[in-house]
């Protein structure tokens, strides 16, 4: 009996962890546009999350467009944002990110799309009249706690890629800085030998000195 009370708690939490959403991260090439399509029903709730990972200024600009082609969404040069918002009408929606006013640097970027509100974890827990027991009780706390784990480890993540990409940079500049240094640093060498040899080097007497 309690095996089956256990089993019956791991597929109610695992359930209940499913959620609708897509989480993407991908490269977007200088002077380049990308645009993604979800469809949607009308009323229906969408939560876009998205982050600028590593490349230029770590900005991008973003839009979303309705199954019209209006725009319900913009901003420029935005390095993180989110925005919720409820379909007003029911069709393919557009969400598009440009880095078109970049003319030589990459960006990598990082998107999630929430779509629809997350189920209760018990079926009627609505609709109910009665207390929780203890193991309904446990599984809803349990619930919360990974949601909670969840979004920090992606918030960990994005800022241990952005701060890694930030660091790497940082790294070829110094090297790069220490190769013209060193560069620097030998002709000025060579140059200051040389100036010293001319100072003691013997002139030998000129041509009327021959002569006599």
């Amino acid at each position: 009996m309690r095996g089956r009370m256990r089993g019956w708690a791991l597929a109610l939490l695992l359930g209940a962890l499913r959620v609708s959403g897509t989480e993407l991260t991908f490269e977007l090439p200088d002077s380049d546009k990308q645009c993604f399509h979800q469809e949607l029903d009308r009323g229906l709730k969408f939560t876009l999350d998205y982050q600028v990972i590593t490349g230029g200024h770590y900005d991008v600009d973003c839009y979303i467009e309705d199954p019209n082609g209006r725009t319900i969404y913009r901003e420029t040069k935005k390095q993180y944002d989110s925005f919720p918002h409820h379909a007003e009408l029911t069709g393919i929606y557009t969400f598009c990110f440009s880095n078109e006013f970049s003319t030589f640097s990459h960006k990598t970027i990082y998107f999630n799309l929430q779509v629809g509100d997350e189920p209760p974890i018990l079926p009627d827990m609505g609709t109910r009249v009665t207390a929780l027991t203890q193991m309904e009780s446990a599984c809803v706390t349990i619930h919360e706690a990974l949601k909670a784990v969840i979004d920090s480890q992606t918030h960990y993540r994005l800022r241990e890629a952005q701060d890694r990409s930030r660091a790497e940079d940082l790294n070829g500049r110094v090297s790069y800085w220490s190769v013209g240094e060193t560069v620097i640093l030998f002709v000025v060498s060579v140059g200051q030998v040389m100036l010293l040899k001319s100072f003691f080097t013997e002139k030998r007497p000129g041509g009327s000195a021959a002569g006599t």
